[in-house]
């Protein structure tokens, strides 16, 4: 749930739009609200209008349009400076914040036009540092996966298992994970529709193994005593042991139980890891091209898909041992 009875108006208004017009998430708003309170707190003690001592106390309903339209591009850089400093933020998040903080300022002086002058227009954005995919090699997806399959004592063994091989074959994110319903999937076309960033609908392809494995949790997954809630947990594929939809932190805790079962490591792998791990899987050995791959993760930018291609040294090996010049010698 989003937190708006302290915000200024015009917070609320900019919330409001990005739900209601931008389509985006309550999560992705709720960060937003996060985000832009934490700055607001910032510029009032920064300005010297609060004499609240502990910046979580301080208040920012009072902070005002003309107030707001007194921060300039040095009060954002001191804000970013603070984040770093004091609230030891590396790059990747300050990162984030700038990007709010522009959303926020470019709704305001275009979408709204409450404000006349951006100050975070030219805004530059720390640079990052590209980290490589952690992901599970093909053996070890494979122990997952049979360790998963052959677990007797497990009574949600069906269900866990489907679980991990969507995870392992579709790429899917979390939160695409337990939204599935049952009637997303399309057994006689062999795909499913999933809803991910930004309510994008998109089209996931099932394999054989998806196929067999949704229909074996389908045989003993529980058709009465389901709850029907604001979730729909009476369409949802996926149910807990509450006979509710499943939610992501389930989830987690089947996926970290599931690798420590296999013998692998829960501070290095989880979910979101596991989603890497399809996405490098398919890269790497079904030669899958770039594009296509953009579109089955759902990612809106190539650049994000790009990674993948960098992850498989032996491919890059392969490409110069292959060369046809490799064995060229001068005589």
């Amino acid at each position: 749930m989003i937190n708006t009875e302290n915000n200024p108006e015009y917070l609320n208004s900019f919330l409001q739009y990005q739900l209601a017009y931008k389509n985006k998430s309550p999560e992705s708003v709720n960060q937003y609200n996060c985000d832009l309170t934490m700055f607001l707190r910032y510029m009032k003690y920064h300005f010297g209008l609060t004499k609240e001592k502990d910046f979580n106390d301080i208040q920012i309903k009072d902070f005002t349009l003309a107030q707001l339209s007194k921060i300039k591009q040095e009060d954002i850089h001191a804000f970013i400076s603070y984040l770093s400093i004091n609230r030891r933020c590396g790059p990747a998040t300050c990162a984030k914040r700038i990007s709010t903080i522009r959303i926020f300022f470019k709704y305001l002086t275009i979408t709204s036009k409450i404000l006349e002058d951006n100050p975070a227009q030219n805004l530059e954005t720390p640079k990052l540092n590209k980290r490589l995919p952690r992901y599970l090699s093909l053996e070890d997806s494979e122990k997952l996966l049979y360790n998963s399959y052959k677990d007797d004592d497990n009574k949600n063994k069906e269900r866990d298992y489907a679980i991990i091989t969507l995870f392992l074959n579709c790429g899917l994110r979390l939160s695409e994970l337990v939204g599935i319903n049952i009637a997303d999937i399309k057994f006689d076309d062999q795909k499913m529709n999933v809803i991910g960033k930004g309510n994008k609908e998109r089209t996931i392809y099932l394999n054989k193994s998806c196929i067999d494995a949704i229909n074996s949790y389908l045989n003993v997954r529980p058709k009465e005593g389901i709850k029907k809630d604001s979730k729909n947990s009476d369409k949802a594929l996926f149910l807990s042991s509450y006979k509710q939809r499943i939610s992501k932190r389930t989830v987690e805790n089947i996926v970290s139980r599931e690798l420590l079962k296999a013998g692998l490591d829960t501070t290095k792998y989880s979910t979101h890891k596991l989603r890497h791990t399809a996405a490098t899987l398919m890269y790497k050995y079904g030669e899958v091209d770039i594009r296509a791959l953009q579109e089955l993760l759902g990612h809106q930018s190539i650049s994000t898909t790009e990674i993948y291609t960098h992850v498989d040294n032996e491919q890059v090996r392969s490409a110069v041992e292959n060369n046809p010049l490799s064995n060229f010698k001068i005589k």
